[in-house]
């Protein structure tokens, strides 16, 4: 199958109702070696084509798991700095926390075998660039989650990331200042452990 296939199928993608992208979803799974794809469109500029492939990336890390990611990671890291629209943005954030979830698994995994120090550097740099830029709660949100779980991993990242929170993210809306203090209670508890 083609990257013209999937752009056709992307294209009968409306809207994000989950009936669409279950559907869409359905039939890249069928033929896997369109997830390629999908990661290189949701990095594309066209608003339209890398929104809907970004949903159907996500619902397919979300409902069928983040191992379909993995072998196409080094695309996905270089390029997450770059994206712009909301949609993908927070899509991408979701699939981040997803990566950071199971790399935090206590039982080995695909994910911890894959992930290079490289990759959580990426994903570590483009979510404080998140934390402090004009992005959506929903993205604020899985980022801090991120952050949080990489900061197990990375000595310096819950100092920093406790910081951004106290000083501006808690004050940008309730959903910020909620999941900031949920955050920052696990950080303490972290510390006094």
């Amino acid at each position: 199958m083609s990257i013209d296939f999937l752009i056709s199928i992307l294209n009968t993608v409306e809207n994000p109702k989950k009936v669409n992208r279950n559907k869409a979803a359905n039939i890249v799974l069928e033929q896997p070696e369109l997830i390629e794809f999908l990661v290189d469109l949701t990095f594309k500029t066209d608003e339209k084509i890398s929104i809907k492939a970004a949903w159907i990336l996500e619902w397919i890390c979300t409902h069928h798991g983040i191992n379909y990611l993995i072998p196409y990671i080094d695309t996905f890291t270089t390029n997450i700095h770059s994206l712009r629209f909301d949609g993908v943005l927070r899509t991408c954030a979701k699939n981040c926390e997803h990566l950071a979830i199971a790399f935090d698994e206590k039982n080995h995994n695909k994910t911890k075998e894959t992930l290079t120090d490289s990759h959580i550097d990426a994903i570590i740099e483009t979510g404080f660039d998140w934390l402090i830029s004009n992005q959506k709660i929903a993205v604020k949100a899985y980022t801090m989650n991120t952050l949080f779980l990489f900061g197990k991993y990375k000595d310096w990242v819950h100092s920093e990331l406790e910081h951004i929170i106290r000083t501006k993210v808690i004050h940008e809306s309730k959903g910020c200042e909620a999941r900031g203090k949920k955050v920052l209670s696990l950080i303490h508890k972290r510390n006094n452990s």
